[in-house]
């Protein structure tokens, strides 16, 4: 299934996408936290789901918001997760996060709910007070099920789905706090979307492209397979001290050709359109503003 949360007609509706048409399965009020409670509660409400119908209407009519607008908790990025990107961020001036080039181990960070936004809402470059707006266009993994002490092997039997995040960036922020919160953290900074692919739509999340545009400019264009630390690893990473939550989100890096990879960097302003697309999963677009 494609999940979607957004607005139709003035009310909020979340339900699923099929073919050129959305099927609404939660309206009103609590829609815009039906897709999470859907994941909360299990394969029984997941079956539900599939069967469920209020009505039908075209998703041309739909304004899509995040597929989970109000995530349960911040969500969980990791950083210098291509070997191409490890290596222009490092040689950047901007890795003030350690002295590795490559990581030897995940190098882990969040961003707060806060900072999530959907399709087609202004990122507030404005907000930044360096203007130094990066763009870095990612596959974000959706947890399925509670997690705790996974291993590897079983790690993938937890994955409920995938979605798109851009992981924009204050680099100058980033870099004058020694870490990367409250360079990433900014209001509007994490849009996502357009919709959560479960996982049986994506038998291998390897063989998935990530590309990034930026004024019809592609910047970006790497396949999923080429993360230094892939998905199963990040489960068990993660999950080897924390328990994971359904519903929870693991952003999982993004590939080179990122604002600061350029001599000059090529940071946003305002006016800029950001377009990440990866396959199966749509295309995420967010101007700057």
């Amino acid at each position: 299934m494609k999940l979607f949360t957004g607005k139709h007609a003035g009310r909020d509706v979340a339900g699923r996408i099929d073919g050129e048409e959305a099927v609404v399965c939660a309206s009103g009020a609590g829609a815009d936290r039906a897709v999470l409670s859907m994941i909360e509660g299990g394969p029984e409400a997941q079956a539900a789901w599939a069967a469920m119908e209020e009505e039908r209407v075209p998703l041309a009519e739909v304004t899509l918001s995040a597929p989970l607008p109000k995530p349960l908790r911040d969500v969980f990025c990791v950083g210098k997760n291509y070997y191409a990107h490890a290596a222009e961020f490092h040689s950047s001036g901007f890795d003030s996060s350690a002295k590795e080039e490559v990581p030897s181990a995940p190098v882990i960070f969040t961003k707060p709910t806060t900072s999530v936004c959907g399709p087609g809402d202004t990122v507030l470059g404005s907000l930044d007070p360096t203007g130094t707006v990066d763009y870095e266009g990612e596959l974000a993994v959706v947890i399925g099920t509670r997690a705790f002490q996974v291993s590897r092997e079983a790690a993938m039997d937890h994955v409920f789905g995938y979605v798109i995040v851009n992981d924009v960036t204050s680099r100058e922020l980033q870099k004058r706090h020694n870490q990367w919160v409250i360079g990433k953290g900014i209001d509007t900074f994490c849009p996502m979307g357009p919709w959560i692919a479960t996982a049986d739509e994506v038998p291998d999340p390897g063989a998935l492209r990530v590309v990034t545009e930026i004024n019809g400019e592609i910047r970006q264009d790497a396949p999923v397979a080429d993360l230094i630390f892939d998905i199963p690893t990040l489960i068990e990473t993660l999950s080897r001290t924390m328990t994971l939550l359904p519903g929870d989100i693991i952003a999982t890096g993004t590939p080179v050709g990122v604002g600061i990879g350029f001599s000059p960097p090529k940071y946003l302003v305002s006016g800029d359109v950001m377009r990440v697309t990866i396959t199966g999963l749509g295309t995420l677009e967010n101007p700057v503003g």
